[in-house]
Parts: structure tokens; sequence; C-alpha cells
């Protein structure tokens, strides 16, 4: 190696180093070399999608995403002893989304550069070629399709073979038209298209995340301006909020219960967090307790799930269609799934006092389907007992008052205001409902500083008419 070829290569891999940061250029520590990983200036709205394919486990016949990265082409070189007054640099190129026949023009590309330059070093031109020029020159375009040329490891060396550029997504035009071998140093390094998106997303996802933790963001809650690496966006309406606030709002919502409202604070966005952004943001015990909420909250909308009514277990239990029988997995309780009791087979479900109300006036609504379904499950004396307690119940409320001592109901058939209770015995007044002396009853009557005074046999009933006194 002489002088002048060993100064201008230590020369152009230190100019290189000051002017990429270390996920563009790395230096080889064993060699002269190296690897440079270009990520392409996309234009706005930018989107790839990829058509169906029978070999492919892809969910449907068409996957179309919008991109602003995608993943870089990496550029593999070694500079030989009389680079650059003599040889090129040793090189390989590889790429996830670009097929094999594609790079291979890029390749031959980068070999037109190192003639028009012979003698003088060249790494950074083609770095600034794969830069901004590989979609004009592959005349690439949104929406643009992803391909593979062939299944299997593509990242292995093949000598160079023909190939039919149209059928492997080759350069278009005049690229396409000089393209017609793969070129040995072209590596589409992606095994199957589903990996391959799977990738550009990961890599699109990592991409932005980094963009966004470098700027600056006003929160609308603190109103304070902070790096975005202290903030959370929401990904469908990409609102801001700093993680401060967010984290005292989610934690209030799931101590409350309501992991559904861990929504965006904007007015009137109906954005929700995802549970990931959740997880980041609140404790583990908390993030638990959300976690299980919603769970319990989406099999609550599952018609064919009950829970065991054990309290102290309380686990989701499939239940079979037409079948009352529920048998919990966890403690092997057998339970009927319309009542909640021990199971009963085909004996009607017992009615607690508390539900009896409710069976009454589910009844009385129901149409008649509902009602022989009611009938059939809880017995038709059982309705019926219910019905005649709602009769009576509403006949006590129009025509008894309750005994002021004892509540006892009672009813004044005739006679004066003056009444005894049936159940204590508590001497009362039928029109103020006070308590009257056992000693002297009729004194409430007969003092005038009484409200009562005077009105002994107001409104009494005689040969039944009302006589008023």
């Amino acid at each position: 190696m002489s002088s002048e070829d060993k100064e201008a290569q230590e020369d152009e891999l230190l100019a290189l180093a000051s002017i990429y940061d270390e996920d563009e250029f790395r230096r080889a520590k064993t060699a002269q070399g190296g690897e440079t990983r270009v990520c392409l200036e996309l234009p706005q709205n930018f989107k790839v999608f990829v058509s169906g394919n029978p070999t492919e486990s892809l969910q449907s016949n068409r996957f179309e995403y919008t991109v602003r990265f995608l993943p870089p082409l990496v550029l593999n070189f070694e500079l030989p002893p009389d680079y650059p007054s003599t040889s090129p640099p040793v090189f390989t190129l590889s790429g996830k989304w670009l097929s094999q026949a594609q790079l291979s023009a890029l390749c031959k590309h980068l070999d037109n550069i190192w003639e028009e330059r012979r003698g003088c070093v060249v790494l950074f031109a083609w770095m600034q070629f794969l830069k901004e020029e590989t979609l004009s020159y592959l005349n690439i375009s949104s929406p643009h399709e992803l391909k593979l040329c062939h299944q299997g490891n593509m990242q292995s060396r093949t000598p160079l073979v023909p190939v039919d550029t149209e059928d492997c997504g080759g350069a278009e035009g005049s690229a396409a038209a000089e393209e017609e071998v793969m070129d040995a140093r072209a590596v589409q390094d992606v095994d199957s298209l589903s990996s391959l998106i799977r990738e550009i997303l990961d890599f699109d996802q990592a991409q932005r995340r980094k963009c966004f933790n470098r700027k600056m963001y006003l929160c609308n809650i603190c109103l304070c301006k902070k790096l975005g690496s202290e903030c959370m966006y929401f990904t469908e309406c990409s609102h801001v909020y700093c993680k401060a606030c967010l984290k005292d709002y989610f934690e209030i919502q799931i101590r409350d219960g309501q992991v559904h409202c861990l929504n965006c604070p904007e007015p009137k966005c109906s954005s929700v967090a995802t549970p990931g952004q959740v997880k980041e943001l609140v404790g583990e015990e908390l993030f638990a307790r959300y976690d299980r909420l919603l769970l319990q909250s989406s099999l609550d909308l599952m018609a064919d799930v009950v829970y065991c009514p054990r309290p102290g277990c309380q686990t989701p239990v499939m239940q079979e269609p037409g079948c009352t029988m529920g048998i919990c997995s966890c403690c092997n309780y057998a339970f009927c799934t319309l009542c909640k009791m021990t199971y009963h087979g085909v004996s009607p479900c017992k009615v607690t006092a508390e539900k009896l109300m409710d069976l009454r006036d589910d009844y009385l609504n129901a149409d008649e389907a509902n009602k022989r379904f009611l009938e059939q499950r809880y017995g038709k004396r059982v309705i019926q007992k219910a019905l005649e307690e709602l009769e009576s119940k509403e006949w006590l409320e129009k025509n008894s008052k309750s005994c002021p001592c004892c509540g006892t109901p009672i009813e004044k058939l005739d006679g004066c205001n003056k009444m005894t209770c049936t159940g204590c015995m508590q001497y009362f007044c039928w029109l103020c409902m006070g308590f009257l002396s056992r000693v002297n009853p009729y004194r409430h009557f007969s003092d005038p500083a009484s409200p009562c005074f005077n009105r002994l046999f107001e409104a009494m009933q005689i040969d039944g008419e009302v006589w008023e006194a």
C-alpha cells in the first residue's frame, strides 16, 4: 500500500465518521472497511403494499401501509491496498424491501460512479446516491409493491445467473433494460413477505418514536413544554400530553373502575390509550387491576359466559347452549346459570325475597313468550305469589296506615279517630298519627292546645256515609 493510498483511506474513513453518527456509519475494527446504513428520504404519505400470496400466511389478500421510514440499505465495504489509486472498494449491498434485481441495478450504478471518479475516494458519493437518488433511479413511486424473487434464505451468495427482472420486481425503464443478471453482491436479506412486513412496521414505528422523542411539545393539562421522551401521544388522533399528567389521570380512572375511559383528554376526542401505553405509565398493581377489569368487561359482553357465584372464586365459566348447568373449572362448583344457586336439575329456580319484586315487574312487562319462560324457570305458583303480594301491598298503601309504634298496617272501618293497634295495643290518633295517653287517650281531642282539638269524630262513617264533626 502506497503512502498516498493509505493517507487517502484514513482521511476518508475519518471524514465519514465525523459526518455520520454510529447508526449510519461504523468503521471495521480489524480491517480497512466498515458498514454504512442508508435510510432513504421518502415522499410524504408513501405507501407500500403486497398482494396476496398462497404461500404466505397473510391475513388478507392485500396489505397496504403508509410509512415514513423504510429499513436502511446496508453497504458493507472493504478497501483494497491500492484504493483509491487503482481498485474500487469491495462491497455488498443488502436491503429488505428492494428485490435482488433492483439491488443488482444499484450495484451496477455504484460501479459506474467509481469509473467516473477512478483515482478518487468514492464512499461518500455512493452514500449520497443511495440516500437521495435510489427511488428516482429505480422509478419507484407510491404505492410500491414488495416482492421476493425466491423463497428461502436470500442472504446466500450465488453466482451470476440470468433472471427475468419483470417477474422479480426489477428496476423499470433504462435501468431494467440493462439489468439482465443477478449481481452476487446484491442481497435481499429477508426470508418471507410476512417477516418483511413485520420488519418494515417495526422499523417505521421505532424511527417515528426517535423523531418524537427529540421534539418539544406543549401539554394542554399542565401547560408546560416538554421533550417528546417525557410525553405520550395517542395513535388515532396524535394529541400529545406529558406522561406525568396522563399517569395521574389514568390512575384515578383505574381506581374508580373506569377502564374504558382511558381516552384522550382532548374535548370530544374518542381516541383510547393502548394497553401498552397504560402499562408504561401506571404501576404493576394498577395495571393488573386494569387488565382484570378490561377482561371482565369483555367477558360480560359474551352471552355464553357466566361467572362462578361463589364469592371467593368468580371464575368465568363457558355456558353450553341450551344447558342451565355450569361447572367452575377452578373450584368444581356446579350451579344453575339462571339463579346462580346450587344446580337443582329440572326443579324451578328458588326466588329470594329481594328478587321477588323484580320478578313481578319482569313478568308484568314481558310478552307471552317471556312469560312462559319465567313460569318454567321459577314456577307458576311462585309468580302468582309475587302478583298477590303486589296486590296486597297496593291495597294496604291505599286503605291502611302503619302503627307509629310497631308499623303494623291498620285499617279504619268506622268509629272515632282514637285508634288501638291490634299488634302492640298502643293508642294513637288516626289524624296526626301521634301517640295517645293510656290513662286518658281522649284528652288529645278535648285539649284546646292540641292540633286535633274537637276532631274526635271527624270524617266518621255512619250507615255508609261520611259524617263531618
